[in-house]
C-alpha cells in the first residue's frame, strides 16, 4: 500500500461511521485498518478524452477547496483498467462507465467474470452516449439505417480492453449477436476516424459525451451519419441490461447530422473503493457540487447534469459520504442504492 502524508482515517469493519484519527506532517505509519488518505489519486482517461479533463477540474477543486488533501489526475486506458487501479490500491477515485462498475461489482462480463471489484459511487456525473458512426456516404452505399445492418461489415468495438469494447460488447449481447457476426477492428477513437477517412472501414462506436472532440474533427472533413437504434432495438438492449436507457442526440448537436438519432446513454460515475472514509467522502461530494462550475469550463455539455439528484442514475450502491448529503439537502435516495 502506498505511503501518505497528513490526516490518517480508520476505517472499522462493520461500523458505519469512519473516524478521524490523527494529523501529523510526517509519513504516516499504518498498521492494522488505518490508511492516510491526504494524496488522492484520480484514474481517468486519455488525454485525448472527456474524462481527463473532467478529473483534472474535480482534482483542481478538491486541491483548492479541501483543507489538507492533493489530488493528483492520472492518465489511463480508462474504465476496465480504472477499475483494476482501484482494486490494487494505486487510484483513489476513478472514473468509469456505469456497465463496468456494474460488471465489476458483480463478477460479469468477459473481464470481471470470477474476479468482481467492489467499488461504491460517489458521484454521477454525465452520461456516455453511444454513438454508432460511419460516413453520410458509406451510410448511403450499405443501407445503414439500424444498428443491426451493421452485419457483416467492418466496424470498430474501440480498444482493446476499453469501456467502449465493453459497451458494444454489451449492445451486441442485448440483440444476440457477437462479434463473430462483423469484421471486428478494435481501434481507439482517433484510429477509428482515420481508418474512416481513408476507407479502411465502414463504420465504429464511440461511447463518449456528445460532441466528443474526435467526432467533431471527423466531421469537419467528412459529412458523418450516426446509425439509429432501432425502437426495437432500443428495447431489446435495455431488456437485457438495464443500466442503459434510450437516449435520442438532437439533429443540433452535429452540424453534419440532419435528423435526430435514438440510441442508448449510461451513465458515468466517480466510484471509490468500500473503505473510503464517509467524512472525506462527503467533504468532497460537496465541494465539488459548490464548484461545478470548474466542471462546466473544460465539459460543457455536462453542464445540466451535474448535480446530486442524478445520484438515482447510479448503476450500483452509493458511498455513504454521498448519501449522507443527499439526505442533508432533502435529496431521495433510493433503496437498492444505499450501502
Amino acid at each position: 500500500m502506498r505511503g501518505r502524508k497528513g490526516r490518517v482515517y480508520a476505517a472499522l469493519p462493520g461500523v458505519g461511521a469512519v473516524l478521524l484519527v490523527a494529523a501529523c506532517t510526517q509519513p504516516a505509519e499504518q498498521s492494522g485498518d488505518e490508511r492516510a488518505w491526504d494524496d488522492l489519486s484520480m484514474a481517468t482517461g486519455t488525454t485525448a478524452g472527456v474524462y481527463y479533463p473532467v478529473g483534472g477540474a474535480i482534482s483542481e477543486i478538491i486541491n483548492s477547496e479541501v483543507e489538507d488533501v492533493r489530488a493528483t489526475t492520472e492518465s489511463t486506458g480508462a474504465s476496465v483498467e480504472n477499475m483494476r487501479l482501484l482494486e490494487e490500491g494505486q487510484s483513489d477515485l476513478a472514473l468509469v462507465q456505469g456497465d463496468v462498475a456494474y460488471q465489476a461489482l458483480h463478477g460479469e462480463g468477459d473481464e470481471f467474470a470470477d474476479d468482481p471489484i467492489e467499488s461504491q459511487v460517489l458521484m454521477v456525473i454525465y452520461p456516455n452516449v453511444y454513438h454508432a458512426v460511419t460516413l453520410q456516404s458509406v451510410a448511403d452505399d450499405l443501407g445503414l439505417e439500424c444498428f443491426s445492418d451493421v452485419e457483416g461489415h467492418r466496424f470498430s468495438v474501440g480498444a482493446p480492453a476499453s469501456g467502449n469494447e465493453l459497451a458494444t460488447d454489451l449492445v451486441f449481447d442485448g440483440l444476440d449477436m457477437t462479434f463473430d457476426d462483423i469484421d471486428v477492428y478494435r481501434y481507439a477513437y482517433a484510429e477509428t476516424a482515420t481508418a474512416l477517412r481513408d476507407g479502411d472501414l465502414d463504420a465504429g462506436s464511440w461511447v463518449v459525451g456528445e460532441s466528443h472532440g474526435s467526432l467533431m474533427e471527423l466531421e469537419a472533413t467528412d459529412p458523418i451519419h450516426l446509425i439509429d437504434m432501432c425502437e426495437d432495438e432500443q428495447a431489446e438492449i435495455t431488456d437485457a441490461h438495464p443500466f442503459y436507457e434510450p437516449h435520442t442526440i438532437d439533429a443540433d448537436v452535429y452540424d453534419s447530422v440532419e435528423d435526430d438519432t435514438e440510441t442508448l446513454a449510461l451513465w458515468n460515475v466517480v466510484v471509490v473503493p468500500p473503505d473510503f472514509p464517509e467524512e472525506l467522502g462527503r467533504e468532497i461530494v460537496e465541494t465539488v457540487y459548490d464548484n461545478v462550475d470548474m466542471i462546466s469550463q473544460v465539459y460543457e455539455p455536462g453542464t445540466p447534469y451535474f448535480a446530486p439528484e442524478t445520484l438515482e442514475n447510479s448503476p450500483i450502491p452509493l458511498h455513504p459520504g454521498l448519501v449522507s448529503y443527499a439526505e442533508d439537502n432533502d435529496i431521495d435516495v433510493p433503496d437498492d442504492l444505499r450501502p
